[in-house]
């Protein structure tokens, strides 16, 4: 099913045919090393939801390389020497297959959860990533302004009911508006100018549900924030799949 998958991506999409086509071999053990590791620890760990090799292969490596065509056409117009983080990392995913897949981009994984820290760290020793990097800690005290791309999937949502509960800002109050949804705001600061954050998500409808929320949080009405949900189908994987963009212009 990997290889198949695989297969299918890259006749999908060019760019993902002239990454992966001349190494489809050594991207196709790794990934297979990758994923005997997470099944290694993950009765341990609770790193996965994942019962079978499919399930893993389908929902978990799969998914984190649909986006892979958009992503590498976002680095193209990044900085001369792109990076990429993955927040809230956890086991690995989406970072560790997109650093396989692009293993000339430096990765890094940040993740506060000490043991799942000690696997990403193992896991990159073991499968010699030479740009991929572990950071420990919340993402809210990693240093800011680095990296020009974030992905993310299965992370905090970017805004909470709490969020928009929050009482607006009165009539000449310093900030004269809302301030933003602590997590949106937290992941925008790691964002160097011009960066943007590229979120995994699902059906386009709750894409757009969640996409007013914000609006609203951050005091802004219907059509105030500027944000894209590019399709990015799994293979094999009957559901939506969608990668939404969203830029930092300061």
């Amino acid at each position: 099913m990997l290889q198949e998958g695989l297969a299918v991506l890259r006749a999908g999409d060019r760019d993902i045919e002239v990454a992966l086509g001349h190494r489809l071999d050594e991207v196709v053990s790794l990934l297979e090393r990758y994923m005997d590791e997470i099944e290694l620890f993950n009765p341990a760990y609770g790193l996965v939801g994942a019962r079978t090799r499919e399930e893993l292969v389908l929902r978990h490596i799969l998914d984190s390389l649909a986006p892979l065509g958009h992503i590498i056409r976002l680095l193209k117009n990044a900085s001369p020497s792109p990076t990429i983080a993955d927040v809230g990392s956890g086991a690995g995913l989406p970072g560790i297959p997109l650093s396989i897949a692009l293993p000339d981009t430096p990765v890094t994984l940040i993740e506060r959860m000490g043991r799942r820290v000690g696997f990403l760290r193992n896991t990159q020793a073991i499968l010699g990533l030479p740009k991929l990097t572990v950071e420990e800690g919340e993402m809210e005290r990693a240093p800011a302004g680095r990296f020009d791309l974030l992905v993310f999937r299965a992370f905090r949502p970017l805004v909470t009911q709490k969020s928009l509960l929050a009482e607006p800002p009165q009539p000449g109050s310093a900030t004269g508006k809302r301030q933003a949804p602590p997590v949106f705001k937290g992941l925008l600061r790691l964002l160097a100018k011009g960066g943007v954050l590229a979120a995994c998500k699902g059906r386009r409808a709750a894409i757009a549900e969640e996409m007013a929320a914000l609006e609203k949080a951050l005091g802004g009405g219907p059509g105030s924030l500027a944000w894209e949900a590019l399709p990015c189908p799994t293979p094999f994987l009957d559901e939506e799949r969608h990668l939404v963009l969203l830029r930092k212009n300061n």
